[in-house]
């Protein structure tokens, strides 16, 4: 059974940072791209980053460059978010999610095959 589990969430006022964890099981971790989206109440889902540890690349959204970094633990078949100078329009549900299509990124949340709970994150100003 593929299983995505994320973990991290929380309250964090505006300036701080906050670490999620994507804990995935059930198939080919090395196989497939990792992504982080979010959705805020309201609004649109948005892709904020995803990694590759097949070949090699990171992607980010505008919206978090320079904030966020994405990074894999291939022996733990875990991705991680580490978010900092977080403002209140990071404020989301954020969902990891899984694509076994290479070359895959955020910008096509269509891609993924595999989806998480979610965790939420709450920015406070």
């Amino acid at each position: 059974e593929v299983q995505l589990v994320e973990s991290g969430g929380g309250l964090v006022q505006a300036g701080g940072s906050l670490r999620l964890s994507c804990a995935a099981s059930g198939f080919i971790f090395d196989d497939y791209v990792i992504g982080w989206f979010r959705q805020a109440p309201g609004k649109e889902r948005e892709g904020v980053s995803c990694i590759s540890s097949r070949d090699g690349y990171t992607y980010y959204a505008d919206s978090v460059k320079g904030r966020f970094t994405i990074s894999s633990d291939n022996a733990k078949n875990t991705v991680y978010l580490q978010m900092s100078s977080l403002n209140p329009e990071d404020t989301a549900v954020y969902y990891c999610a899984a694509s076994a299509l290479r070359f895959a990124t955020v910008r096509a949340a269509h891609l993924f095959d595999y989806w998480g709970q979610g965790t939420q994150v709450t920015v406070s100003s």
